[in-house]
């Protein structure tokens, strides 16, 4: 069992959870996952490990509440456990070939870029990050990004913060201006994702994108995650999460993502 040190809303329906994992805060990396359950009898789902502390032998989660597991995650109280957790899973973000990245978060896929942009932090190479939300009061972590970015630049659906508009606005917007970019890494919404992969590939620039598919077991063997990639059909768990965002058939993702909400389940990847 898996002691919740603290938990905190960030944001309605939104709480971040700081739990003790020696094992998995020892080896996972920026760009993992990790899979719980949070009762014997509970449902498997998996989460982003959005920060890590190797020394106190803990990890961050953020979970949105959408379904009855992770309302019932949301409810806990610090000092309670959680069941079992698994991880880390998954492959750790690779950007180090760049040396301009551009890091974009929609929502609480910023989750994912947060320890991304630590990282790139602590090796002298800051990114630019752009996070976007519908309104203000869903920014996730802002004050924390402007310690790690070199420019940090805001967008919100409302205009109460920031630029009015989509994180797509911005991005072309900063690639209008000259800005020399290496890479985009962007996490999101999958239509969000789509949105920058088509801004970027008019410019030719390479895009990372880390797939919130379907997920159940997380080792490959139950096939819910699998999408189409340049024509091959891969697994986010073992394969990803993250894919270049050019060889993506969205349109084929979207359509599995849709179908299995109607379900109205948890079983999929909690990441925003």
């Amino acid at each position: 069992m898996n002691k919740i040190l603290s938990i905190v809303e960030t944001a309605p329906r939104v709480v971040r959870l700081e739990v003790e994992a020696p094992d998995v805060a020892k080896h996972c990396q920026p760009g993992q996952f990790i899979i719980l359950r949070a009762d014997a009898e509970g449902e498997r789902v998996p989460f982003t490990i959005c920060d890590y502390d190797r020394e106190k032998g803990t990890i961050t989660l953020l979970v949105q509440v959408v379904g009855d597991t992770t309302a019932e995650i949301a409810a806990l109280k610090a000092g309670d456990y959680i069941h079992d957790l698994v991880g880390p899973l998954g492959n750790p973000t690779e950007l180090e070939q760049y040396e301009n990245v551009v890091l974009v978060g929609g929502g609480i896929g910023c989750a994912v870029i947060y320890p991304q942009a630590k990282k790139r932090m602590k090796e002298g190479k800051p990114c630019d990050i752009i996070i976007g939300a519908k309104t203000s009061q869903l920014l996730f972590a802002k004050e924390d990004f402007k310690k790690f970015a070199k420019n940090l630049y805001i967008t919100t659906d409302d205009g109460s913060e920031g630029l009015k508009g989509f994180v797509t606005t911005q991005l072309e917007l900063l690639i209008q201006s000259g800005e020399k970019i290496d890479c985009v890494f962007v996490v999101g919404p999958m239509i969000m994702m789509k949105n920058v992969c088509d801004v970027t590939a008019k410019y030719d620039i390479p895009t990372v994108v880390s797939m919130n598919s379907l997920m159940l077991d997380g080792t490959g063997m139950c096939g819910c995650c699998r999408i189409t990639v340049g024509g091959e059909t891969k697994y986010a768990c073992v394969d990803g999460p993250e894919f270049d965002g050019h060889k993506v058939d969205f349109k084929e993702a979207m359509q599995r993502v849709d179908f299995y909400k109607k379900r109205g389940n948890d079983c999929r990847m909690m990441r925003y």
